[in-house]
This record gives structure tokens, sequence and C-alpha cells, in this order.
């Protein structure tokens, strides 16, 4: 896995984090090439880099514009006959994925917007392998609580802080948020172990694009991105929260 993604302030500790798993599930079941579902993976900015690592990537994503330019962008990238993008979402997974078919699924960025998020999770583990790992990238309340007031927006911020769902009610058009504990409940309610919980962007979302402008001073927010992931005291108010979980064995 020497291939590396540019360099992203934004999500380069989540692929530090995701390669390490997939090295270690790799060494676990002396498998090099694994098979990797990527729920709503869109246009493939994962699974395209995943496939020219020498992973078997299936991307399943309700919308067929984001499907096309994921074959464009597989082709272009040489990696077509790795990638299969197949249409649905999080309600029908195993009847697209197949029941215990993944070593690996990504799942970022999808359960804030899904209607029953312990219906996805208890798919998610379904398509699972005994001794799979999930990848699962969420929004954080207590951030958006910070990013509004910052903005201005305390009542909006207050809503935020007082809602334990992270949300509104259902006319809400704005995302789910969730905080640890409740992510980590729900996934083990689903029935899976959490590995490793590393709080992302807690920089990224703060600092104006145009101060990182230069790639020395990008790569400089992604090493300082990457070393504070560390230090637990900053997961509160990073912007997203990146959980590496497991279906046990047994």
């Amino acid at each position: 896995m020497s291939e590396r993604v540019r360099r992203n302030p934004r999500t380069e500790a989540i692929w530090t984090q995701l390669y390490q798993a997939l090295a270690e599930l790799s060494s676990s079941t002396g498998r090099r090439e694994l098979d990797i579902v990527d729920l709503g993976g869109g246009s493939g900015v994962f699974a395209v880099p995943l496939a020219r690592i020498g992973h078997r990537v299936t991307v399943v994503d309700p919308s067929p514009n984001a499907l096309a330019t994921l074959a464009r962008r597989a082709a272009d990238a040489g990696v077509g006959v790795q990638i299969t993008g197949l249409q649905g979402d999080a309600a029908g997974l195993v009847a697209v994925a197949g029941q215990a078919s993944a070593d690996v699924v990504v799942c970022h960025g999808v359960l804030e917007v899904v209607d029953d998020p312990p219906a996805a999770v208890e798919g998610l583990a379904a398509c699972l392998r005994p001794g799979g790992v999930a990848s699962v990238v969420v929004a954080q309340r207590y951030a958006a609580v910070l990013a509004k007031a910052l903005a201005g927006h305390l009542a909006d911020a207050r809503r935020l802080l007082d809602d334990p769902d992270g949300r509104w009610g259902a006319s809400d058009p704005l995302p789910r948020r969730f905080d640890e504990p409740g992510l980590a409940a729900l996934l083990t309610g689903g029935g899976l172990e959490v590995l490793d919980v590393h709080g992302v962007r807690f920089l990224t979302d703060l600092i104006a694009g145009a101060v990182v402008d230069d790639p020395a001073d990008a790569a400089a927010l992604a090493d300082l991105e990457a070393a504070a992931v560390a230090h637990p005291a900053f997961r509160a108010v990073a912007a997203a929260l990146h959980v590496v979980a497991r279906k046990p064995a047994a």
C-alpha cells in the first residue's frame, strides 16, 4: 500500500487511519486484495484510490449521475475493471451488495442523511464478513454548535446544543449531527465493535482556504491535523468523527 492520495488537510487523517486498517486486515486475512463496499461513494473520491492500490470496490449510491462520473473516473485511472457501481441506498444495501460480501465497508457522510441510522448500521454490518471492518465518518454536533455561534447564529447554535439527536425534526434541512457517545452506541447496537475514534478537520474548517493556498502551507496543516488526532481533547471540537469498527469474528 505504498501509493497515497495527494495531500489534502481535510481528508489526510481519514486516509491515514483507513490505510492502517486495510493493512492490518490484509495481514490478518493473508489477502492483499480486499473486497470493499463504499456506501454513498458517489463519484469515486475514495473508491478510485482504493482500487489503485489493488482492492476491488463496489460503490453503492442512489445517484445515477454520480455513478456515471464514477465510471469515467475509474476508466481514466485505469481501474475500471476493479470498480463496480450499483444504484442503491443504505436501506437496501444488503439486497444490492450482498450478505457478508465485503471485507470493508466505507460509510462516509451517510448516517447524517439516512432516514433510519440504526437500520443503516445493521445493513452495513450484515454486508461485512466476520472480522471485517467499517470506516465511518460523521459530522459532529459540538463542532456545529461552535461554528453556528462563531457565525453569529446563536439561536441555531442553542438548538443544536439542546437536541440530543443532533437534528431539529423531520422538516430540518440540515444533516443530522452526532456526538461520540451517541455514535459509539449506534455502532455497537448494530453489532459492531469500535476499535478507534479520531476527530478530523478540527482546524481545516476554521482556517480560511486562502491561508493554505501554498502547497507547503497545506502540507504543514495536514501534518498538524495528523498530530492532533492523537489527542482526545481535540475530538470535542473536530468537525467530524472518524470511527474504525469491526464485525466480531465469532
